[in-house]
């Protein structure tokens, strides 16, 4: 309950956010506080006292976290003085346009620290800004009610905050939809499996409605279970309550017979979003559903008046805002399925004299799936292109709303961006692409793989693989050995939930399991079978059982909590669980079943209801539980279905997620050939984000790059996952890549001894140069030994020109950049070989050294993981010229203008490198290296990236961009 202290301050707050910019908190908080109470004190005095000792869930406290975040975050506000965004400068400015003391900035900086929430990376056309602060701040009455209800739901505020941000990116690039020029903005936003997409679409209609949209068709995926999860959650955070009533007394049993949610606990409860009044008596739009929860889009037939949009001047088109804002809006969320989409293309087909000025958003979920164009281009007749059914009816919906945009929205972009650019009827993203950041608290890829650990002493701390998978043999075993380990694991999760939920951790209303082999639905039952008779053989309330559980208590949960249980409450041994057992088995097997089979036709046993009914369950399926659809409390994976595709199997990641209070928990079952391609297509999706954001900074007020350029970016790191399908491969391939100042890795050294042999003498010049010693920094306290010398940059560029790889593309764009570096940009390279301090192996390469001998293995033939020891790059980057926080004297003697560094690692693989007398075998020896330029450099023009694609309109010619 706030008290009118609060109140004035929180009214203060909330001025400001319609001014757009921070103001005098105390000040406009007096002002405030005369019409509140007008015996309240407000002084910087009061202030202080309050802050200081108010709790953290105080509501002034949680709006001004709010409020600060946005500020440090905004991009080019005229109030900020040009400080960048989320800097110490920013807030800076913050504070001192709120009037804050110094005893107060203290504690806000304290209590707020600048949170650096990464802003998402948008690649884009150029446009013209029509998304004011102004259109923000008076028409945002569905985004106002939304952000409260994920407030009340428990965002935290930086959370809460990096959602109005990245929603804003996305609104200000669709098309103005009051301008009288009729424009098809088509793009892209990429989010992380099960990261929260959801979310931003949902924001992204809030604030589009307030901005003008009023026909709004989400198309969701494949299955009616995905289509129904998403029309309630739009139902309950954007819709609201008052919306789906429209008007009807909801405590007339009669005139509610039917309604989508009356026997829904989230309604029954008032957990559903409220507006306080229909939104139209509010001045603002009403939301008219064209689909329900129950049902998707059905022909409209005579209720084809549904999508008649009156106008309140007639001699005025829909898009004029005497009309705009005073017609009501309608939504569709419709399954991407032919049958369905072709009654929505027939009924928008009967009302084009009501749609043609309309501003229309199509937002398409799991972009990449079904909506792209798979048809193969060598059976098209000439002049005449085929398209798969899908792509047919929303080009054709694209087609006849001539103000549509278009937005899809997957976490494997690959499928989208591969698509014909030139095609101007289909869905590539030719406007823009924009990554959403990670969000705090989500567990993705990245989390379950080691990506650049070469730390040989890994454990559960510092370890993501020891901590989280349990690696599966190739074939089942006969009794399952392994299946009943991986139910055991999530029988233990399950206890130390409830153990964790009763010493104050909070509620875990969902604990399952997932197994997934295959994706044949017939299969699914037999599965289902098998691990009921393992669960009845398994012996659960048995001492033999409990002592089963206690060793793997031990050998693994225990530790793995000890070492990563972020403050959650750890049982101190077995017998703190065991009480917790009983209720765990009794819960998972509450019905006499603990399996429940999910597949593409229909679920067996009780209905899979998250949002009604607590489930702790083993989920058996495929298709179903493979893409978009959420598995709430997802704890425990067992998974062996193979695929070739990068994106399908990223997809397939149900255990990526939100894992609140029970990250330590999580483990993944998988056989070593599905982890690698895990890690290899993990690899992908980081690398395409990164040069995402190298390349996402405009250049002279232009773009470096646009959508249509961004297909040479994808990386293929496992010969045989490919990012997508073949069907959905656009031809492009990249020639030139530009690191100025950036490390270069390659890892994808040759396999066969004479080739490792051949490399071996090609790096002999580099060998023979590094002779002279020196000791540089790994940290202020410690440095390690290095031989070092200096090689003309002509002898660089033949000795790497001559190397063998096992793929040319790993390294050949790079290398093409270097050659084309003049003596005004590099003279010289710097050769550092660093050495071992250990009893590490030594040996002499051909004649030289001896040098020490580096272990590192290949983690996806023939991809090695990190090659160079991140501590030994603080040298070798600071003699290139790039910026160091060590000092070290060393470095800096051999520190030259024009200068770059390159560290050599001879690498052997196995346990222990062969060697004869003091010369190691150059077959079995692999001469590794790591490049750094140094900024000198960097392309007068600022573009980092040149390529090659194909132009459909001209298949025979290169299009090489060559500036």
């Amino acid at each position: 309950m706030t008290t009118p202290f609060t109140e004035a301050h929180l009214a203060a707050l909330a001025a400001m956010d319609k001014l757009g910019r921070p103001a005098d908190l105390v000040g406009m908080a007096a002002d405030h506080a005369k019409w509140i109470d007008g015996d309240i004190t407000v002084d910087a005095n009061a202030l202080l006292d309050y802050l200081t000792t108010a709790g953290v869930n105080d509501p002034l406290w949680s709006q001004l976290r709010t409020q600060t975040v946005v500020w440090d975050a905004a991009v080019g506000p005229g109030w900020a003085d040009s400080t960048p965004a989320n800097t110490q400068q920013r807030r800076a400015v913050i504070t001192r346009r709120l009037n804050l003391d110094e005893p107060t900035t203290q504690l806000l900086n304290t209590k707020i620290p600048v949170a650096g929430i990464e802003l998402p990376t948008v690649i884009a056309r150029e446009w013209t800004p029509w998304y004011t602060d102004e259109i923000r701040r008076h028409r945002s009455y569905y985004w106002n009610h939304y952000i409260d209800h994920l407030q009340r739901n428990g965002w935290a505020p930086d959370a809460r905050a990096s959602l109005d941000i990245a929603t804003d990116r996305v609104v200000e690039r669709l098309t103005d939809p009051t301008q009288p020029e009729a424009y098809k903005a088509k793009g892209l936003v990429v989010g992380y499996v099960q990261s929260g997409k959801t979310a931003n679409f949902t924001g992204v209609l809030a604030k589009a409605i307030d901005a003008g949209y009023r026909l709004i068709i989400v198309l969701t995926g494949t299955t009616d279970l995905l289509r129904a999860q998403t029309q309630r959650r739009l139902d309950m955070e954007l819709v609201g309550r008052e919306n789906i009533l429209a008007g009807i007394d909801e405590n007339d049993p009669l005139a509610t017979d039917g309604l989508d949610y009356q026997l829904d606990k989230d309604w029954i409860g008032r957990r559903f979003l409220e507006h306080g009044t229909l939104p139209r008596r509010a001045g603002r739009p009403n939301i008219h559903r064209l689909t329900t929860q129950r049902g998707d889009y059905k022909s409209l037939q005579q209720g084809i008046i549904a999508l008649d949009f009156p106008r309140r001047d007639e001699d005025r088109p829909i898009y004029d805002p005497a009309n705009l804002f005073t017609t009501d809006a309608r939504l569709a969320v419709v399954k991407k399925n032919a049958s369905v989409l072709t009654k929505l293309v027939a009924d928008l087909r009967k009302s084009a004299a009501r749609t043609e000025d309309l501003p229309v958003l199509i937002v398409d979920d799991e972009s990449d799936q079904a909506s792209v164009n798979t048809s193969n281009p060598k059976k098209w007749q000439e002049d005449q292109k085929h398209r798969t059914s899908i792509n047919r009816l929303i080009a054709q919906l694209l087609g006849m709303l001539p103000r549509a945009q278009y937005i899809g929205y997957t976490a494997t972009p690959f499928a989208n961006v591969f698509i014909d650019p030139n095609d101007a009827e289909d869905i590539f993203p030719n406007d823009f692409l924009i990554s959403l950041a990670r969000t705090p608290g989500y567990m993705g890829s990245a989390d379950f793989h080691d990506l650049d650990s070469n730390d040989d002493a890994r454990n559960f701390a510092n370890s993501n693989e020891k901590a989280h998978i349990r690696i599966l043999p190739p074939a089942p075993s006969e009794d399952d050995h392994d299946l009943r380990e991986a139910m055991d694991a999530y029988v233990l999760a399950g206890a130390i939930k409830l153990y964790r939920r009763e010493n104050g951790q909070g509620e875990f209303r969902h604990h399952t399991m997932l197994v997934h082999e295959n994706m044949k639905t017939a299969v699914h039952r037999e599965q289902a079978e098998r691990i009921r008779r393992l669960w009845d053989m398994s012996g659960y309330y048995t001492s033999t059982a409990h002592e089963r559980l206690r060793i793997l208590f031990e050998r693994d949960h225990l530790k793995v909590m000890q070492a990563r249980s972020d403050g959650a409450p750890v049982p101190d041994d077995f017998a703190a669980l065991a009480p917790y057992l009983a209720k765990t088995i009794a819960q998972i097997g509450e019905s006499g079943n603990p399996v429940l089979v999910v597949n593409s036709d229909k679920i067996e046993g009780e209905d899979l209801d998250f949002d009604q009914n607590p489930v702790w369950r083993i989920l058996v399926g495929g298709n179903k539980l493979a893409r978009g659809f959420t598995v709430e409390g997802l704890t425990v994976s067992y998974y062996r279905r193979v695929t070739k595709q990068g994106d399908t199997l990223m997809q397939m990641g149900r255990w990526f997620g939100y894992r609140k209070g029970y990250r330590d928990l999580v483990r993944l079952y998988v056989t070593k050939e599905l982890y690698d391609a895990f890690e290899a297509v993990c690899r992908d999706e980081e690398y395409f984000r990164s040069e995402l954001r190298r390349y996402s900074e405009w250049v002279d007020g232009r773009p470096q790059v646009t959508p249509a350029q961004v297909p040479p970016l994808v990386a293929q790191h496992l010969p045989w996952l490919k990012p997508t399908a073949t069907n959905k491969m656009y031809n492009a391939r990249l020639t030139e890549r530009r690191s100025p100042g950036r490390g270069i890795e390659p890892t994808a050294y040759p396999i066969l001894p004479n080739d490792i042999a051949d490399n071996v003498e090609t790096m002999l010049p580099l060998i023979e140069t590094a002779t002279q010693r020196a000791r540089f920094k790994l940290s202020k306290a410690r440095d390690y030994p290095a031989y070092i010398g200096l090689l003309p940059h002509a002898a660089l560029i033949s000795a790497l020109d001559a190397l063998r790889w096992a793929d040319n593309d790993n390294f050949a764009p790079d290398l093409r950049w270097l050659k084309t570096l003049t003596p005004q940009q590099i003279e010289d390279w710097a050769i550092i070989v660093p050495q071992l301090t250990d009893q590490s192996p030594t040996s002499k390469i051909l004649g030289n050294g001896p040098f020490s001998l580096h272990k590192r293995q290949r983690r996806r033939s023939p991809y090695f993981g990190a090659i160079s020891d991140p501590k030994h790059r603080l040298a070798a980057d600071r003699i290139a010229g790039v910026d160091s926080s060590i000092v070290d004297p060393d470095a800096d003697a051999w520190r030259g203008p024009g200068r770059g560094s390159v560290m050599l690692y001879p690498v052997f693989e196995g346990n222990e490198p062969l060697i004869h007398g003091d010369e190691a075998t150059p077959g079995s020896l692999v001469i590794c290296f790591r490049i750094t330029a140094p900024p000198s450099t960097q392309p007068r023009n600022g573009r980092l990236i040149t390529f090659v694609t194909q132009d459909s309109r001209r298949p025979t010619k290169a299009i090489v961009d060559a500036s």
